[in-house]
């Protein structure tokens, strides 16, 4: 018996004279993301894409969880396919949803004809699939009100499908549709949260990472690969760049006044990553700050940040509270290691009194004790470069 995945589209549907290219876009995504679990056929008709397994020894259940993070899928399901005559459909019925009905109490059956040329009605076929079914299994009974499990045997152009059920999928639109951005990421909860929300709404990713060894350790930037794994699930593949930061960190303690560290700091930062960013055809940069959530993320901070660039900045989190970001970082599976005690370079000289309220021009006079373009070169220049997916 052959399983497909019945892949319904969400946002796409309402894209109008541009949505082929967001279905094209998004079967390119599927076809990439499921090619290391083995071949499949990926394929559009009336409003849904089929993926339908090459061989008989795939997998199914790794390319169920690979489809649950690609976005652009609202939901899906998966499916046997059965030829479309009515007796072939009880039969299959029968032998795919055995197992379930094993441990099931009730059932209905809907029908949906795409295939109007299909010999029987929607009712029709869904009263000749129920009656078979419940004489099969005798002891689950029929409730068309409030059943355990909902049939569905859809007809459509190229074959019959039978399924037990829809899964919620991603949801957003398809990555690349949205065009590229840089993401400033660190080792926090938040930055990668960040990233996965822009993924979500088509940003193809790059990624940056600030370094300061030795006052920050292998670990730490092991940390930050592993949460890129972890949104490298969702938008596909990211390149990592990791900047050395620690010469300019100590330039700024021993040069700057201590209540000016992290907004300095945070400011290279933005210059280097705009840098990174344009080498690289991104269009924006990510970060994950909340509006008020550190000193450094006040509306009067955030405005001498952005002084330090041109590109726009994205600030997915900003209106969120800790609780709302922590949800879902632990629904992409990244909170666990964004909690390991490994200090990323935003902890390194953290001052006591950071200034809250900075006013841009005493902030470029701090900056100016230091010599900002030579140090944003040497960044730049000597960045680590790694392929993440």
């Amino acid at each position: 018996m052959k399983e497909v995945i019945l892949i319904k589209l969400g946002e796409i549907v309402l894209k109008g004279l541009n949505r082929k290219n967001f279905e094209d876009t998004l079967i390119k995504s599927i076809k990439r993301r499921l090619h290391k679990i083995g071949a499949f056929k990926v394929k559009a008709s009336q409003s849904i894409i089929t993926v339908a397994p090459v061989f008989d020894d795939i997998d199914m259940d790794e390319a169920v969880e690979c489809v649950s993070k690609i976005f652009g899928i609202a939901a899906f399901s998966r499916a046997c396919t059965a030829e479309k005559d009515i007796e072939k459909i009880k039969e299959a019925a029968g032998e795919y949803l055995e197992e379930q009905f094993s441990v099931t109490g009730s059932f209905k059956v809907e029908a949906k004809r795409s295939d109007k040329k299909f010999p029987l009605t929607s009712p029709e076929i869904a009263r000749e699939v129920g009656g078979y079914l419940a004489e099969r299994f005798p002891d689950v009974r029929v409730d068309v009100h409030n059943p355990d499990t909902v049939v569905t045997v859809e007809i459509r152009d190229g074959a019959a499908y039978i399924h037990s059920g829809v899964i919620r999928g991603a949801g957003g639109i398809p990555v690349g549709t949205g065009g590229k951005a840089a993401i400033l990421i660190s080792g926090g909860i938040d930055s990668p949260v960040a990233a996965y929300m822009m993924a979500k709404r088509g940003i193809e990713l790059t990624a940056v990472h600030f370094a300061s060894p030795p006052y920050t350790s292998e670990r730490a930037e092991e940390k930050v690969t592993e949460l890129l794994k972890r949104v490298s699930a969702y938008s596909g593949r990211i390149t990592m760049y990791t900047v050395p930061f620690t010469k300019l960190q100590e330039q700024i303690r021993d040069k700057c006044h201590e209540e000016y560290f992290t907004i300095i700091m945070r400011r290279f930062m933005m210059t280097i990553a705009e840098e990174i960013a344009r080498k690289n055809d991104c269009q924006a940069l990510i970060t994950g700050e909340s509006l008020g959530q550190v000193a450094s993320q006040t509306i009067g901070a955030i405005a001498c940040t952005d002084d330090a660039c041109t590109m726009p900045v994205f600030r997915p989190l900003i209106g969120m509270d800790k609780e709302e970001i922590i949800e879902i970082s632990r629904k992409i599976d990244t909170f666990e290691i964004s909690i390991q005690p490994y200090e990323d370079c935003c902890t390194v000289f953290t001052p006591k009194h950071p200034r809250t309220r900075p006013v841009l021009k005493n902030v470029i006079e701090e900056q100016n004790k230091i010599d900002f373009g030579q140090l944003v070169k040497e960044a730049v220049e000597n960045v680590r470069i790694m392929e993440i997916s």
